[in-house]
């Protein structure tokens, strides 16, 4: 469903933001006081204005108050975030998504309203830590302590085999829920699906058993 976002703060993670959701087909507002990263950002979005999102007469001036989501992803200082973060519920956005540095400054942002907070460091880091001691692991997604999702280039000893006679739910403890090949993703890929060179898996499980993709 297309939706119309705000979107504060166009540093690395918020111009980030804006542009995925230009490319989903959102409408997408994008804000920064400085004028540079606005102009820069402007011709791949809706629209694009120049103005403090920590003051709340700078924000109801731009609409924010029309816009039901916000995405504050202002870097650096926590001041602004938690002041545009509050001054957007305020306003009355519902649904006003926030990055945070720290745990405090997460803590802070849900105290004054924040319905989500994101720690992009945080989750890079730990993308980088899982994947670093299996080379074939290219992506991860962290689900539950203990518990996540892998995207998993198929090894070598894997290319003409079937899903059934690699057996990974038996022999890793994970279970295949995709399978990509090229642009096109199967979900729950069948048993008797024969594994081509370039196949990535993805592959639910235990963290522990992570470790166990090295040696295949």
């Amino acid at each position: 469903m297309k939706q119309s976002v705000l979107v504060v703060g166009l540093g690395r993670f918020g111009a980030a933001a804006a542009r995925e959701l230009m490319a989903l087909n959102h409408e997408v507002l994008a804000v920064d006081k400085d004028e540079v990263a606005v102009n820069d950002i402007a011709p791949d979005v809706t629209h694009a204005v120049q103005a403090d999102a920590s003051d709340a007469d700078a924000l109801r001036a731009i609409g924010a108050a029309d816009f039901s989501h916000a995405i504050v992803a202002i870097s650096g200082q926590a001041e602004p975030s938690i002041f545009a973060t509050m001054a957007l519920r305020n306003l009355g956005v519902e649904n006003v998504i926030a990055k945070a540095g720290t745990t405090l400054h997460g803590a802070i942002l849900e105290r004054v309203g924040a319905t989500r907070v994101v720690y992009p460091e945080r989750e890079m880091g730990a993308r980088v830590a899982h994947a670093f001691g299996v080379p074939q692991v290219l992506d991860y997604l962290d689900v539950a302590p203990g518990f996540g999702i892998v995207r998993f280039s198929a090894p070598d000893a894997w290319i003409g085999r079937t899903l059934r006679e690699i057996d990974v739910p038996g022999r890793l403890g994970m279970t295949p829920v995709g399978l990509r090949r090229g642009p096109k993703v199967t979900a729950n890929p069948r048993s008797d699906e024969t594994v081509v060179a370039g196949d990535q898996l993805i592959l639910m499980g235990l963290d522990a058993k992570l470790e166990q993709l090295a040696g295949e």
